[in-house]
Parts: structure tokens; C-alpha cells; sequence
């Protein structure tokens, strides 16, 4: 474990370019705390802010945060309801701040059954910072892996893509992560270990860090741990390692 003095001495180290996170245990971290589920989400929501600076800091450039999934409209509807709050206020508290540090945000998912007034807002933070170019936050937000691959069908067929044309870079350039890299790193907080229809696609190679911390506490510490575990690993895309 890394301590005070070495915690910014990354250098030695390779840094993943593109870091996902399953932001997941708000509701653990407030049932252990004897608190309502809905203030872990607002513990959760403070937390990115750390996590974003330490992102910025640590030099990478794209974070992928798992929000709200397609699966989450199935939660009790008092619980629905305080997330998107909770989403439309840091948008409003945290966009200027993330606009000054050069955050350029990016929607990863469907709209579709999202209220009118948080679609706008969404919208008006991504058109704000599309010039921004420091860190690329995607939010993915009405997110499913499995919905993305079909909206990407569906929209081939729509284009009347020849099937012999297909190919994997075809395919990505339909997904919302279009023109980015996959992720190097996939974090999922809270201890669970498992993908929960999140980028099943993009993560098909990427590293997998499960970690028992719950979101909440998950912060600059446990980033740098999560980066010096990535340097462990030995990615070999399905290939071999060639020995003497």
C-alpha cells in the first residue's frame, strides 16, 4: 500500500489510458452506516469529484463511469427518483468546476424514459465542454452493453451494411464509444465480481480489478492501487508469450 510520500510516484508505472468504473456499494455503505439508501448515492455522487481529480492527476485520459443502468428503472420508484435528483444536482453544481479543468463529457446510452428538463441538462453540459480535452468523462446513463449492441444492429441495418463488409472496427463505429479506445481497466467497487452488462463489448480484453472498498470510499488511494495492480498484469490479447 502506497503511502503519503509515494502516492503521486507514478512514473515507474505504465498509466492505462482509458480507466471504466462500476461505481457499485452506495446502498452497502449506507446500510452500514444506519443511513437511507438514497444518502449513499449522494456520498457516491461527492466521491466522483475526488476520483475525477484524481484522474486528471494521475494522467489519464478517458473515465468511464457506470451511473445508471437500463436494469436500475427496476429499483423502487423512491429510489428512481432520488437518483435522477441527485444526478440533475451535480450537473449543476459540478459542471463549471469540470468545464475549468478541462473536462470534455460524453452520454454513453438511451434517453429514451428520461424526464425532459435532466435531457436538456445532459445535453447542455456535453455541448459545453465538447472542446474540452484534458480528461473524457463518459457517463454512461440508461446504459445497457446488450441494448448498445442491438441500437448498433439496428442502426446497420437501417445504413444497409452489406454483410461481407462487416468487420469489428465497422461494429465499433456503430457503439457509443465510437471513436474511442476500449477500456485498459475495468474497476468494480464493492467487492462483486461481475461484468453487470457494462461495456461487454469494449472490456472483452481489459484487465478486471475488483476491489471490496465501496464506492463511497473509493478515492485517490485506491486509484493508485488499482493503477500499480494494472502494471501486474501481463496483457496478452489471447496470445502467447513468446520465451527464449
Amino acid at each position: 500500500m502506497p503511502n503519503n510520500e509515494t502516492l503521486l510516484d507514478l512514473e515507474p508505472y505504465r498509466i492505462p489510458q482509458h480507466v471504466a468504473i462500476i461505481m457499485d456499494g452506495n446502498g452497502r455503505w449506507a446500510k452500514k452506516r444506519g443511513l437511507p439508501r438514497h444518502a449513499g448515492h449522494r456520498a457516491g455522487a461527492e466521491n466522483l469529484r475526488r476520483i475525477i481529480n484524481a484522474s486528471v492527476e494521475f494522467g489519464i485520459n478517458i473515465l468511464t463511469i457506470y451511473a445508471f443502468s437500463t436494469e436500475n428503472w427496476g429499483r423502487p420508484e423512491r429510489e428512481v427518483r432520488a437518483l435522477m435528483k441527485i444526478i440533475a444536482r451535480v450537473l449543476d453544481q459540478e459542471l463549471k468546476e469540470l468545464n475549468a479543468q478541462g473536462v470534455c463529457l460524453h452520454h454513453l446510452g438511451d434517453m429514451t424514459g428520461v424526464e425532459q428538463d435532466l435531457q436538456d441538462k445532459v445535453h447542455n453540459a456535453i455541448e459545453l465542454t465538447k472542446n474540452n480535452n484534458r480528461l473524457i468523462l463518459n457517463v454512461a446513463f440508461n446504459y445497457g452493453g446488450r441494448a448498445e449492441i442491438l441500437h448498433a444492429v439496428r442502426q446497420m441495418l437501417a445504413d444497409e451494411i452489406a454483410p461481407e463488409t462487416l468487420s469489428e472496427s465497422l461494429f465499433s463505429s456503430y457503439l457509443f464509444t465510437r471513436g474511442l479506445p476500449d477500456p485498459d481497466l475495468v474497476i468494480r467497487t464493492s467487492g462483486e465480481l461481475r461484468i453487470s452488462n457494462f461495456l461487454i463489448w469494449q472490456a472483452a480484453y481489459s484487465e478486471f480489478y475488483p476491489t471490496p472498498v465501496y464506492w463511497p470510499d473509493f478515492g485517490r488511494k485506491e486509484l493508485y492501487e488499482a493503477i500499480v495492480a494494472f502494471n501486474q498484469r501481463e496483457r496478452r490479447f489471447g496470445l502467447v508469450t513468446e520465451t527464449p
